[in-house]
């Protein structure tokens, strides 16, 4: 694995700026793969780990950038249960451990740095130096992944019967004897505008 200041540096790149949450969601990714014992998860490890965000904030950046899972790789899945938590899976060994950030850390780091008026700064600073323990809280965890939610699974093109676009990964839903999109089927998130 890099260094903590490499990882650092990396997610401000791919994110834009640095902030608090980067700095947390780096944290987070090492400590999930170190405790899985992978130490090249964006290279030789890279087709064992799948990785499941809880949030889309900053640190989903970072943890993408440790553990190299990326959405369009079919490694990184979000849950938008807006909880600043990452579930680390090793397909290889069949198991998994939940990492979520403690609500104690942000007092810790007023603790710490009493200094810094500036919360996000404080936090970046305390968030470098904080032991795991300090940080996170770690539950081993079963995950099902089922093959079509697996990176580089294939599967037939199926035609929704209401709108008739393609739906890919065995997304689709069976309603009435109907082959259905989830939008069709009741599950859009949006919905036609007039011109």
């Amino acid at each position: 694995m890099k260094t903590l200041d490499e990882y650092i540096a990396l997610a401000e790149t791919a994110h834009g700026h640095l902030c608090a949450g980067q700095i947390l969601g780096v944290r987070m990714g090492m400590f999930g793969v170190s405790l899985l014992g992978l130490d090249d998860p964006a290279g030789k490890d890279r087709k064992r780990l799948v990785t499941f965000v809880e949030i889309d904030r900053c640190a989903t950046d970072a943890i993408s950038v440790v553990t190299g899972c990326r959405l369009g790789k079919r490694a990184l899945k979000f849950r938008d249960f807006g909880k600043m938590a990452a579930t680390f899976c090793d397909l290889q060994a069949d198991r998994a451990v939940r990492v979520v950030a403690l609500e104690s850390s942000k007092q810790r780091a007023r603790e710490l740095f009493p200094a810094i008026c500036d919360k996000n700064q404080q936090q970046m600073t305390a968030y470098r130096e904080m032991s795991d323990e300090e940080l996170f809280e770690k539950q081993w965890v079963k995950v099902r992944i089922g093959p079509e939610d697996l990176p580089g699974f294939k599967s037939p093109r199926i035609s929704c019967e209401e709108c008739g676009e393609g739906i890919n990964f065995a997304r689709e839903v069976r309603i009435d004897g109907r082959t259905l999109c989830r939008g069709c089927a009741g599950e859009s998130y949006y919905q036609p505008a007039s011109e």
